[in-house]
């Protein structure tokens, strides 16, 4: 199939105003974007202005100044062009493992949707281009370290800007290639720079906030797949439901703990296991069970949080200077700053690693018999057989591992470029770390939910609810029952891409 009719069956990301929906959809697979004749209009009349500008000589931040420190020496009329190409090569310093396509599929989303607003001084043509490398799947190798998240983040969109000039490495059907020769099969000639393009290209916080938001749409599915293991765990264990009763959370007037509590209390419905002790001596479970609604909302709520402040920076102009046509004016000012994104990534950073830490203590409650009333380690034969004794230990070794990486990264600042920039937010390492973390969650909660389903099939012929059963169905496709030792992790990784899938979340309703 040609190119073009493959991005004719491709979905069409609108730029107006993304929503989180749009961006977890370019995430996930190839899109192309759809740019108005209004944007465009905009657009040109942004680069007008940039001209009209120039050649009345006066003096505008990074168009025909020096940068940064360097911003009071004027660059000569003709050595515009070799300024802004400079500056991306200069820029271009990333280190590191280059960053997955789907998060650069992101980047180029979010930054042709900046760059779309008008305010930023490109041409139609620099628009365009960067289209056509999305609509292409052409993604430019962007090395993952070297931002500070302000100025934006300056050295993994330089990358991305290098491709554009036929400079570095392009990764296509995930290969790596010749940007030069990949531009040359797509028909684009490299671009020559107008004054302000590689400035708008580079300024903006778009690969922090893909990162962030690639973070963000991970921890969502492990939080709804960690609410179904939750409720399995409750079961599996002969736990109570009455913790849940809506009367209890409506006196704490907390949203998110309400709704949680509400979706466990709707996934145990009809459980023939819990009818079975309704009348039992137990007078109160541990907080890992009868607490979720208490610390798995607290955790939805951040969650929900940091999704809105971040679908703020996607539909936000965030390069500098920032160019109004109407008023004909350029203002330099600091929406390069990704304090929001920060603070947003260390929000889901703790969420994560709360989801995990609670997830993990099911587990142990589950394998020991003294809590659990079941066989120790979850495996008929215990002693000539482990069970799962050694995975709880892998699931504490994640929960340790992310209480590491939660550690705020907002909250550190290494002054750059001269002391020019003396406060930077760490954003996007802040950021690249939730894919780390949603991953070890991931396999935490899998790790319950092998040890719950073990727990629930102990008490055949009793059934869990319809929710409940429907959960273990789908975990027994892809996971067989343990009767004996075997070969675990592939066990392991099976539950956690069912996890990650995004599958059992469509259980919950919150």
């Amino acid at each position: 199939m040609s190119a073009t009719r493959a991005a004719q069956r491709r979905a069409a990301v609108r730029t107006e105003e993304f929503s989180l929906a749009s961006l977890r959809a370019a995430y996930s697979s190839p899109v192309s974007v759809t740019l108005s004749r209004a944007q465009m209009a905009r657009v040109r009349r942004s680069a007008a202005t940039v001209d009209r500008m120039i050649a009345r000589g006066d003096a505008v931040y990074g168009v025909n100044t020096g940068f940064g420190l360097l911003a009071q020496t004027r660059i000569p009329r003709g050595q515009l062009a070799a300024l802004q190409r400079n500056l991306v090569l200069s820029h271009s310093a990333g280190v590191g493992a280059w960053l997955p396509d789907a998060v650069v599929r992101l980047v180029l989303v979010l930054k042709i949707g900046s760059l779309a607003q008008g305010f930023s001084g490109v041409r139609p043509k620099t628009l365009l281009a960067l289209a056509r490398l999305l609509e292409t799947e052409t993604y430019p190798c962007i090395p993952s370290k070297g931002s500070v998240g302000a100025s934006g983040d300056l050295a993994p969109l330089a990358h991305l800007a290098a491709a554009l000039l036929g400079v570095g490495q392009v990764r296509v059907a995930g290969r790596a290639m010749s940007a030069a020769e990949r531009l040359r099969r797509i028909g684009l000639q490299p671009l020559e720079l107008a004054p302000k393009e590689g400035l708008a290209l580079l300024n903006g916080t778009q690969v922090s906030t893909a990162l962030a938001l690639a973070g963000l749409f991970a921890i969502q599915d492990v939080f709804g797949a960690a609410l179904v293991t939750g409720a399995l765990s409750v079961d599996a264990l002969k736990g109570s439901d009455v913790p849940f009763d809506d009367r209890i959370h409506v006196l704490r007037r907390q949203p998110g703990q309400r709704r949680v509590a509400r979706a466990l209390k709707l996934l145990l419905t009809g459980s023939r296991i819990r009818a079975s002790h309704l009348n039992c001596e137990r007078v109160q479970d541990p907080y890992s069970l009868r607490c979720q609604p208490q610390v798995m909302g607290a955790c939805l709520d951040v969650i929900e949080s940091a999704a809105q402040t971040l679908i703020r920076e996607a539909n936000a102009v965030t390069d500098n200077p920032l160019v109004f046509a109407a008023d004909g004016e350029v203002l330099s000012g600091g929406n390069f700053h990704a304090e929001p994104v920060a603070l947003a990534a260390d929000q889901l950073a703790l969420a994560a690693a709360e989801i995990g830490s609670l997830s993990e203590r099911r587990t142990a409650i589950l394998i020991d018999p003294k809590m659990s009333g079941l066989p120790a380690f979850l495996v008929k034969d215990s002693g000539v057989n482990s069970g799962f004794m050694v995975p709880q230990v892998t699931a504490a070794a994640l929960v340790a591992e992310n209480k590491m990486l939660a550690t705020p990264a907002s909250i550190d600042s290494i002054p750059t470029s001269a002391g020019q920039e003396d406060h930077v937010s760490m954003a996007t390492h802040g950021a690249r770390r939730l894919l780390e973390m949603a991953t070890n969650a991931a396999s935490v909660v899998a790790i319950e939910m092998l040890a719950a389903a073990q727990g629930i099939e102990f008490h055949r012929p009793l059934t869990s609810s319809r929710l409940l059963e429907a959960a273990l169905r789908t975990l027994r496709r892809a996971v067989p029952s343990y009767d004996c030792d075997r070969f675990f992790a592939p066990d392991i990784e099976a539950a956690a891409a069912l996890v990650s899938s995004g599958v059992l979340s469509e259980l919950v309703k919150l």
